[in-house]
Order: structure tokens, then sequence, then C-alpha cells
């Protein structure tokens, strides 16, 4: 809803205004701006670029345009989220559940990097999403089995760097194992980091760039969140094959990672966007991680401490945070972590005038359905109530979805072509601009 500003006179419209930040933080993070000022030098030989992720698409369409010669490569993308390419063959496979289509690209993806030489550039565009995008199962473990793992892990509650720790134990391609077959080849890794803390070795279970994890930590994970997996996962992450190259491995001496784009740049310029409309803005981090709901409530709390009493922070201010919450399934209702976040903001602001906040998945896509997140303000769970709805009851099973879906809350932008992980924009102003 719309609001008039009795200082400036003029109409201020709090979505409007939420919506302009998230595009801000969308476009600091646009492939077509950030691939052409990380380009490598060219080969003597032949340039063949690999990528994962739901914005490879975007991202190799964005390296066609910059590069200085002729290139040919695959990359793989989520279902509807490619993009128009020449060169650089675009592959779709399932996201968050793996499938076969995504089993034969990750395949595609190793013939592309096969034989090549030293004289000849692997530029491997990489982005969150990539993990689910990318399945090739360890030697004795099936799709089946690498379904089941998923399935588990989103389930788990674990935060996304344990998740992918886990997932490169056991995969034939994550870890690093990609760029290793690429040998002798270099390999540029241009990454687009979804991870909390930025470290590329774990964005899209790091297929280009290993780390110095081993199998014994992916055990310690299993074991610290409790996930149960197939009897015959847990019996190759004991064997010493499901270790994964390490950093120090000659293969990868020439290699460079370079990060281009990450939640930290985005939330500064969506925190630029906001004062430049006139509105202060104040970045929690960039890293947040934790339960959706319990992120959620601690976020309220600060916005209600600012609305009634004007600290930490004086109104009008928009709090701004980014990073991956997780959800623990605990019932089989529609939702993302982001609408789930919100849900659980929504009751902790219930009847508080002057908030508005919006919480979305830069990538455009959270949980499964097709919003990025959704709006919310001190009106949410009356309306929801309305509605027929009871807040409480939807977020206690994860139905979050279904409860925005019926007060037309839901933020449905599209797919983005990047993902910088998400981002929450919380606006607080004065109570007679309501």
């Amino acid at each position: 809803m719309a609001a008039f500003d009795v200082n400036t006179g003029v109409t201020f419209d709090p979505k409007r205004f939420l919506v302009s930040l998230f595009q801000a933080a969308v476009a600091a993070a646009d492939p077509d701006r950030i691939i052409a000022t990380h380009l490598p030098p060219k080969p003597r030989g032949r340039t063949i670029v690999i990528g994962a992720g739901k914005g490879a698409a975007q991202m190799a369409a964005a390296l066609e345009q910059a590069w200085p010669g002729p290139l040919e490569g695959s990359v793989v993308t989520r279902y509807g989220f490619s993009a128009p390419t020449q060169n650089i063959e675009v592959l779709e496979a399932a996201h968050p559940v793996p499938d076969e289509a995504g089993l034969r690209a990750s395949q595609r993806l190793l013939q592309r990097v096969s034989g090549l030489t030293r004289d000849d550039l692997v530029i491997a565009l990489i982005c969150g999403g990539g993990s689910a995008l990318l399945p090739a199962p360890a030697t004795g473990l099936t799709l089946a089995d690498e379904i089941a793992v998923n399935e588990a892990l989103l389930a788990s509650g674990a935060p996304i760097s344990a998740m992918n720790t886990i997932r490169k134990h056991i995969s034939a391609i994550k870890g690093g194992r990609l760029a290793a077959a690429a040998y002798p080849a270099k390999v540029v890794s241009l990454i687009v980091s979804d991870i909390p803390g930025d470290n590329p070795a774990l964005v899209a279970s790091g297929p280009t760039i290993p780390d110095g994890s081993d199998r014994n930590d992916a055990l310690a994970l299993i074991g610290a969140y409790g996930i149960r997996l197939p009897s015959v996962v847990m019996t190759h992450l004991k064997s010493p094959e499901a270790n994964a190259p390490r950093p120090d491995d000659p293969c990868f001496a020439d290699n460079e990672v370079h990060i281009i784009a990450s939640a930290g740049v985005s939330l500064e310029a969506a925190a630029a966007a906001s004062r430049r409309q006139g509105i202060e803005a104040v970045i929690l981090s960039d890293a947040i991680e934790g339960e959706a709901r319990d992120v959620g409530s601690v976020h309220a709390a600060i916005a209600r401490e600012v609305a009634t009493k004007q600290r930490p922070f004086r109104k009008p201010v928009v709090i701004l945070s980014g990073g991956e919450t997780t959800v623990t399934l605990k019932a089989k209702g529609k939702g993302g972590r982001n609408s789930e976040f919100l849900q659980s903001f929504a009751l902790g602001i219930a009847g508080v005038q002057g908030i508005d906040a919006l919480a979305a998945d830069t990538d455009g896509i959270d949980g499964s359905e097709n919003n990025a997140g959704a709006f919310c303000n001190g009106s949410t769970v009356a309306r929801m109530r309305s509605a027929g709805i009871d807040a409480k009851v939807a977020l206690a099973d994860n139905n979050t979805w279904t409860a925005f879906q019926a007060i037309d809350d839901l933020f449905v932008p599209g797919p983005t072509g990047t993902n910088v992980n998400d981002l929450r924009a919380i606006l607080v102003r004065e109570a007679d601009m309501c």
C-alpha cells in the first residue's frame, strides 16, 4: 500500500522502494557489467568454456560478447533459466534435486575438458545452484544415491557450506575434480559467490577449485547435523577414495580464481540506492546463517527497537542483511527460506506501524515455487487471519508460500541471471507516513 509522506508532500510506496533496492543489488552482480572486467589473456590454443549455476547461461552470453576471439564450450543451468548464446552450448537440468539431464550435463562438461594441452585455456563460469545441476556420482554410487543425499541435505537445516562440503566427497566432478580433468590446460574460474564468507571452493561445491577438507570433515558434519544418508554413501565416505584432490596438487598450480560478484558488493549497491532516495541504510552482515525462523525473529526484534525506541538506529532507515539461512523441514508445505524468514518476522512485528520488509533470493527463486520471496509489514498477520490463514500454523507447517500467496504478497521478479544469495531489506519509517 502506498503512503503519503507529510514531510515531502509526495506519495511513497514502500513496496516499490524495497524492489528498487533488490534491483540495485541484482544489477551490481549483472554478468554483462562484470564479466568484461575479468577476462584472462587469450591463449595460444583453444578457449574452452564450462560452467554451472542458475546464472551460468547469462554469464556465458556475456562472455561471448566480451571475448576477443573464438571460443566453445558448455554450461548447465536450471530449467527455464537459459539465455541465447552463439557458440557456447547451454544445457538445462533440475534444481534443487538433480535429475538425469544434470548427469548428462556433467558428462558433457568432463568431455569438453578432456584431451587439452598447455596451450589451451579453460574459463569456468561458476555460480550458485551448480551443486544440484552437476550430479556425477563417485564410483560405486548412482544418481539415485546422489538424489537421496541432496534431499537429506535440503531437509537437514545444515548451512550451505556444510552441505557443499559433504557433496564434494561423493562426486566425480566436484571438489576440484573438473579442473583436474582439464590438466594440463590452465583453468581460470570466474565465480559469482552465493556462499557466506565467499569461499570460492564452496560455491557450487567447487567443481574447479579444491579446498583442504577431506572425507573426515564430511563425516563429522553428517554426525553434527544428524543427517541420515544411504548406507552405500556412508561406506563410500569411509573409504580413502572419497577424498577430493588437495589444493597443493600440482595440477592446480597455474590456475586462477576470481570472485567477480558477491553478496557484500550487492548489499553496498542496495545501501547506495536507498541513500540516493533520501533514506539512510545500514548493513548488519553479508554472511548471516542459521534457521530462517530464528533469524527472522532476531531481525524483527531489531526493527521493533528502531520503530519504538529509535535505537540502535534512528528512523527512517533501511536495515540490510545477506547470507543464506536454512530451513529444517518438519512438514510438507510450500515455502522457502525467505518466506519462512518473513513469516517469523511478520509474527514479530505484528501490529507495529511503520515497518515494511522484503526478503528475496537474488536469483529470482526461493524454494521450489516461482517467487523470489515476499513482502510483509505490521498488518501481515492480521491480513492472513482475514484470508483464513493462521500465521503461526503456517510457519510450523513450512507452508509460508501458501500464506503469502493468500494475501498477494509474494515477490515474483522471474529469473535474474545472477545469484549472490539472499537480500533482506527492512524499512523502518515514521508511523505518520502510513
